[in-house]
């Protein structure tokens, strides 16, 4: 998945929760955020709060795997 905007990342929050069954709601909870947080979330919105987006996405199983420059360019 490429993470490159916000918007790509509530979409593949609200993919993963739909594949594992889970309201938004069930998911606001286990993560210990709101419902509307969830929400603004999956809809893309470019101020949700990082923790909170690591939070949540950690509920779900989603691992982040960040890469710098020079592992995306070999030839440096």
């Amino acid at each position: 998945m490429n993470a490159s905007n916000p918007q790509s990342i509530g979409d593949f929050v609200k993919k993963t929760r739909k594949s594992l069954s889970i309201t938004q709601n069930d998911l606001a909870l286990t993560s210990g955020t709101g419902l509307r947080f969830i929400i603004e979330l999956e809809q893309g919105k470019p101020t949700c709060q990082l923790g909170k987006v690591l939070t949540v996405l950690q509920t779900l199983g989603i691992a982040v795997q960040l890469t710098g420059p020079l592992q995306n360019n070999p030839s440096r």
